[in-house]
């Protein structure tokens, strides 16, 4: 499935991308209270959503604090400043937008008992009250050409392959690189960052574009479709997963000059080979591992917590798929995942919130095939040598 791109863009020319995030993903309504936080790299895109939100009559604030890592801490008066519950968040982030440590330590448990480490995540996935777009490595070049598409046409794309994923047990992902890994994902739902985040609890990055799930974790009991636990567990997912496009690691992103493998077994990463690159991942990944353990003696993790968060640095998080026919391949991830032909794996935290972990690292797959199996036994394929099948 091809598009031409020039016709993407024809509705937006009389706008800037900034006015399109804030009218057509986020919508901000006159009067809602909208808190911008940025660093010194990002403050033209910042100051850009600060002039669009006012334009549209709201009370828009800008907070700069300096840049995160995947392990750093927010500054304390950027998550006081979250904790005044806006109606509209924008992370506008060079590399992160930082940890809540007192949450990490304490979670935020909502009436049903799921715990959010983070005020930015409890008020938006957990109370629901807060809508908002994050943008980890934004450039302005990126936002000028990736922001400004048809997102019509994207929610369409989405919810197609949201109706082709339900009863899908498993996935199955070839590429030429030499990744094939077999993917449970029974009992699992498929989300989609496409550009609607105009209600209470939604949220995505901008530049929009993928739909993504978090695959069985390696243990956990499998559940009926009554939800009752049955007597056998999931191994999780199990395979090669050979990162050719780009990766995430703790101090940012980069193209992979060499590729980097990594063996899967029962779900978690047991080995990672290739060149300097999978010597950086091996390093992000170990030290994750050690920070979790230090963490629970420091007080910063609950009891037990820190074997948990140790074991899932090696858990794959996600599996994404690239729908904005407007971003390519260029070293940062934000853009990177979203890339058509392309899938990518997430090494760390999923995104059902059970496997907790101190990082979610991203590396994209080039051309991939992608073939759901059903309950029946049926199967399809949604992506064939990285074109879309649908």
């Amino acid at each position: 499935m091809e598009l031409k791109i020039d016709s993407i863009f024809s509705k937006q020319k009389d706008r800037t991308p900034s006015q399109v995030v804030v009218q057509d993903v986020v919508k901000v309504k006159k009067g809602e209270r909208v808190l911008i936080i940025a660093n010194p790299a990002t403050s033209e895109i910042a100051e850009d959503l600060y002039s669009a939100s006012c334009e549209v009559g709201a009370n828009a604030t800008i907070i700069f604090q300096s840049d995160k890592t995947s392990f750093d801490n927010a500054n304390e008066e950027v998550l006081a400043a979250i904790a005044t519950e806006p109606e509209v968040c924008f992370s506008i982030s060079n590399i992160k937008l930082g940890k809540d440590p007192k949450a990490t330590a304490n979670p935020y448990i909502t009436e049903s008992g799921e715990k959010f480490t983070h005020i930015f995540d409890y008020l938006m996935d957990g109370k629901k009250t807060m809508r908002g777009a994050w943008t980890p490595g934004i450039t302005v070049d990126m936002m000028n050409r990736t922001a400004a598409i048809d997102y019509k046409e994207l929610q369409e794309r989405c919810k197609t392959l949201g109706k082709i994923f339900e009863n899908a047990v498993s996935v199955k992902v070839t590429a030429p690189g030499g990744t094939n890994l077999l993917v449970p994902i029974n009992g699992r739902t498929l989300l989609f960052d496409d550009g609607d985040f105009s209600k209470p609890g939604s949220g995505g990055n901008i530049p929009a574009g993928e739909v993504f799930i978090s695959p069985v974790v390696g243990g956990n009991t499998l559940k009926d479709e009554d939800g009752k636990d049955l007597e056998q567990q999931c191994d999780g997912c199990e395979g090669i997963i050979v990162y050719d496009g780009s990766m995430t690691f703790a101090d940012g992103d980069s193209i992979l000059e060499t590729p980097i493998t990594c063996k899967v077994t029962s779900g978690y990463v047991t080995d990672v080979s290739g060149g300097a690159e999978a010597k950086r991942l091996l390093k992000t990944i170990t030290e994750a591992e050690n920070r979790a353990l230090a963490y629970e003696k420091e007080g910063k993790l609950s009891e037990g917590q820190g074997f948990i968060y140790k074991k899932n640095a090696r858990n794959i998080g996600e599996l994404g798929i690239g729908l904005n026919p407007a971003a390519k391949i260029t070293g940062n991830m934000l853009e990177d995942e979203k890339a058509f032909h392309t899938c990518h794996f997430a090494i760390g935290e999923n995104y059902d919130n059970d496997a907790p972990s101190l990082i979610h690292l991203d590396g994209v797959v080039r051309e991939p095939t992608i073939v759901l199996t059903y309950k029946d036994g049926s199967k399809r394929a949604i992506l064939q040598d990285g074109s879309l099948q649908i």
